[in-house]
């Protein structure tokens, strides 16, 4: 059984199912209004490793990650730009899929929309203040969070202990608001606003409504796993939580938070700070294999940096595909099972991804000795065990493929004009070899190309 730590208990419990064989996911997913950077890249690729895990296993998974295509921050583009905000929404959601597509990462089983469910949150806040739960002010709705007990739960705080505010959100009409902490339920729109109709005026949802509203009417009440960033866990999971505590309703049964990505200085990335790396030039530059590779060789609640690491990434890769160009067709024997329940082992205890990677190549080199040693019983076992581990968290093989030698003078002719700082060529040469279908990947040893 999967043992993953909670962080409404703070600690590693079992993973526990709702419907036996099956487990309900809900990932908070993007705000489309503008590219995706690294975090959020890890939070996608951190849950994807989970249910490609969980589905190996035999375990039927339904994942549910949310579209927020109605926000302050799409709003204040579509502003600056003179541009529709669906406009803005519409095509940030593509280039967000884009991105998900090139990291491997398989789409969700459901991808509700923030706007499909303004009537439900519309009734959920109308429940709210009937409950004298939230109250009405000249500037929108409001949760009452000292109505709500246990409020604080995820932060491990208690009420009279916490600031309003927090995350990468602005706190909304203080001035209204009966306790600091109170949050928005709806907004008032301004002049020229998207806006839907309510008993209290035209408006929108406030943020922390649209999850808890589509978790509920998709996953129903008491889900088995709720999802996300670290900087997520409050204020915007604990105050999803008091709604539907205050309704009365239980939410999900386990909270998992990935932990940052941060830059050489160890601060989070985030948009707000201006220290992103857009996820769309990583997998340009680099195998995009390569990104997946570098968050399991971290747990998953640890921070990563992510810089040179990746060329030691895609040189780990490398050394994968040579052995399985190597293994040929010994990938397709009976795996080892003694292996295979060693990943098992690694991967129940709290996604223990960085010791399952050291057991995939602790079998490679095993496998690469019994194929010496003209073992084909034992190298067969135990490549097909590398084969299906890798699988399980998504990591393609590829065998090597042989490069053309013009392909390679032209890398050659790269690394020159690199060396003697002419960019403008080696951008062009790069420029060319992608529009050729290769991938191109400089690291400090010189060029790399390999198919895309």
């Amino acid at each position: 059984m999967l043992n993953l730590y909670d962080t409404a208990t703070q600690e590693i419990r079992p993973l526990r199912q709702r419907d036996p064989g099956t487990l309900s996911i809900y990932l908070c997913g993007p705000t489309v209004y503008g590219p995706p950077h690294l975090g959020h890249g890890r939070a996608t690729l951190v849950y994807d490793v989970l249910r490609r895990y969980l589905e190996w296993t035999g375990v039927n998974v339904r994942l549910v990650s949310n579209i927020t295509d109605i926000d302050d921050k799409i709003i204040d583009r579509a502003n600056r730009e003179s541009r529709p905000w669906e406009d803005i929404a519409h095509k940030c959601e593509s280039i967000w899929f884009k991105a998900m597509e090139s990291l491997n990462v398989l789409r969700p089983t459901d991808v509700p929309h923030a706007t499909e469910y303004v009537q439900q949150m519309v009734d959920m806040i109308a429940e709210l203040v009937a409950a004298n739960r939230a109250y009405v002010t000249d500037d929108g709705v409001y949760l009452a969070v000292e109505s709500v007990d246990d409020y604080g739960l995820l932060a491990h705080q208690k009420l009279d202990d916490m600031l309003a505010g927090g995350g990468d959100r602005e706190v909304f009409g203080a001035g209204n608001k009966r306790h600091p902490a109170d949050f928005a339920l709806w907004k008032f729109s301004k002049p020229g606003e998207p806006s839907w109709s309510s008993p209290w005026g035209e408006g929108r949802p406030g943020w922390h409504s649209e999850c808890v509203v589509m978790s509920l009417s998709i996953l129903g009440e008491g889900f088995d796993l709720h999802c996300g960033g670290a900087d997520l866990r409050f204020p915007h999971h604990e105050n999803e939580r008091a709604q539907a505590v205050a309704l009365g309703k239980e939410f999900a049964a386990h909270w998992m938070h990935n932990g940052f990505v941060v830059d050489a200085e160890g601060e989070k990335m985030s948009k707000s700070l201006g220290n992103v790396t857009n996820l769309l030039d990583l997998v340009e530059q680099f195998d995009a294999r390569a990104y997946r590779f570098l968050l399991l060789q971290a747990h998953y609640r640890s921070p990563v940096r992510v810089g040179d690491n990746l060329e030691a990434a895609v040189s780990a890769l490398g050394s994968l595909d040579s052995f399985a160009a190597r293994a040929g067709d010994l990938l397709n024997s009976v795996p080892d099972p003694v292996v295979l329940e060693k990943f098992r082992e690694a991967m129940n205890n709290d996604l223990d991804t960085p010791a399952a990677t050291a057991l995939i190549f602790d079998t490679v080199r095993m496998a690469n000795t019994a194929i010496d040693a003209e073992d084909p019983a034992r190298a067969g076992a135990l490549a097909s065990a590398v084969r299906e581990m890798c699988g399980a968290v998504g990591l393609e093989l590829k065998v090597a493929e042989d490069v053309p030698a013009e392909i390679k003078a032209r890398a050659s002719e790269l690394d020159t004009a690199r060396a003697a700082k002419d960019f403008a060529t080696a951008d062009a040469i790069r420029n060319e070899l992608q529009a050729g279908g290769w991938l191109v990947e400089t690291s400090k040893e010189g060029t790399r190309v390999r198919r895309a």
